[in-house]
């Protein structure tokens, strides 16, 4: 018979697992939910940027893969459609990287590992009872919807398009991103520091993806590196292409007794920034800590204590939501003044000195954590 679980994990993607680990540190027994495998899934395409912090946790659960599937960004240049240009350099900062380059299947392989040999950690098909549920299912939860959750849902005209190429000119560890016409398209760079391999998300409108997507390899591949200036030079696909459609999405309520959203089943952002999966790995962060610190009197699945994580959560989570949103919109108006700001910014922000430095910091997960208050 198994033993009674103190936390029962549903969805067992990056958040599920990393939080399953956090919460057996504390001898906690976890059951950590398993769906079965969407019908027709291929391999993975995507690649995260994560940031510092998000890294630093990894290592700490001896999950970080090694240096083949995560590349550090020594540099990031982004351009406007109008000569507007910011670059970020992890020298400038007294930084190793601003990110590293993380791809999925490995990734999630590691942590796989590392849940196998938790013992504390026991493979669901199907959720148990237990004190406190975690809700880590993704976007398109079913719990959440079981637990009366309103997810606010402002959908984008757009789709993100991913696949991975091999380039003709080695990346040298510099991320890519160009805002064009209300498009975003980065190249973000893969195989260790002296590849030449990148992985590519490029937000277009709803028409336009339709018709990169059926176009054939070479002309895609045409299109692409006219979209990118031939940075790389000569592009080649070596995956199949994805899309998917875009959204910045919140849960009305996080939380409630015996139950917590973690991850994009509590909020979605748009990938201009890179910050989706660093948001999800501190909602897992900051719950574990959370109950780590409960009174003694406290049991794991009381509102008031949830309540506590989901506070803390919820200001980063609003900012880059907004940050994201905003900028989207920004780049998204094609008439001439809009233009002229945009670029104008952009190559003020360069020029900014310790707003730019701030900002950096920022995004690479090295702003203080905030406190919890109780209740």
């Amino acid at each position: 018979m198994s033993a009674p679980l103190d936390v029962c994990i549903r969805g067992a993607g990056i958040v599920g697992r990393t939080l399953a680990l956090l919460l057996a540190r504390d001898r906690l027994r976890v059951g950590l939910v398993e769906g079965p495998p969407p019908a027709g899934a291929g391999s993975d395409v995507r690649a995260y940027a994560l940031n510092a912090a998000s890294r630093d946790l990894l290592l700490r659960l001896r999950a970080w893969p090694d240096e083949q599937h995560a590349t550090p960004v020594r540099a990031m240049d982004v351009r406007g459609d109008e000569g507007g240009r910011v670059r970020f350099g992890a020298g400038e900062e007294g930084a190793p990287a601003l990110a590293w380059i993380v791809e999925v299947e490995p990734l999630l392989a590691r942590l796989a590992d590392a849940v196998r040999f938790q013992p504390q950690v026991e493979l669901l098909t199907a959720p148990r009872s237990a004190p406190l549920t975690v809700v880590c299912e993704g976007r398109r939860s079913a719990t959440r919807d079981e637990f009366g959750v309103q997810f606010q849902v402002h959908s984008y005209p757009q789709r993100a398009i991913a696949a991975r190429l091999d380039c003709e000119k080695p990346h040298g560890g510099v991320a890519h991103q160009w805002f064009d016409d209300g498009h975003v398209l980065a190249l973000l760079p893969l195989g260790g520091p002296l590849g030449n391999s990148v992985a590519l998300v490029w937000s277009v409108q709803e028409q336009r993806a339709d018709e990169l997507l059926a176009l054939g390899p070479q002309e895609f591949q045409s299109r692409l590196q006219a979209a990118c200036h031939d940075e790389l030079g000569r592009m080649t696909l070596t995956t199949e292409r994805v899309g998917w459609p875009l959204q910045r999405a919140q849960a009305d309520r996080w939380c409630g007794a015996g139950w917590v959203l973690a991850g994009d089943a509590a909020h979605n952002v748009h990938p201009l920034a890179g910050q989706g999966l660093n948001l999800g790995l501190a909602d897992a962060e900051v719950l574990a800590r959370v109950l780590h610190e409960r009174e003694y009197w406290r049991g794991l699945g009381d509102e008031k204590l949830l309540r506590r994580y989901e506070r803390a959560r919820k200001a980063d989570v609003l900012a880059i939501g907004w940050t994201t949103d905003g900028l989207q919109q920004l780049f998204a108006q094609p008439t001439e003044p809009w233009s002229l700001l945009r670029n104008w910014g952009m190559r003020g922000f360069d020029r900014s000195g310790p707003l730019k430095h701030w900002v950096v910091r920022q995004a690479m997960g090295q702003a203080h954590q905030p406190k919890m208050g109780r209740t």
